[in-house]
């Protein structure tokens, strides 16, 4: 079953967050995932939740998202982004 990663994304550094966005694509993909939204406009059609930057990866299941998350590939990447934004970050399985 498919599963998405939504996160919800303050940049505080962009120049550092802008080296993370590139390394990132690759393993993610590695990992078997890929963007449906990086940024972009959007619209709050209900309540008061105001995202910064809003991105939607999708992965073929919550363990691939588990195993890249976890991965030692993705820990340098991870401490990269982290003092370069601030994050809300869900997964959550699809229909």
């Amino acid at each position: 079953m498919p599963a998405y990663v939504i996160a919800d994304t303050q940049i505080t550094d962009s120049k550092t967050y802008d080296e993370y966005k590139r390394q990132v694509a690759p393993q993610i993909a590695k990992f078997g995932g890929r963007f449906l939204v990086r940024g972009g406009n959007h619209v709050v059609l209900e309540g008061n939740w105001r995202p910064h930057r809003l991105v939607v990866i999708e992965f073929p299941t919550m363990e691939a998202i588990t195993a890249w998350y976890n991965s030692a590939e993705y820990a340098p990447l991870l401490a990269l982004r982290q003092p370069a934004a601030t994050d809300h970050l869900v997964a959550v399985e699809g229909a």
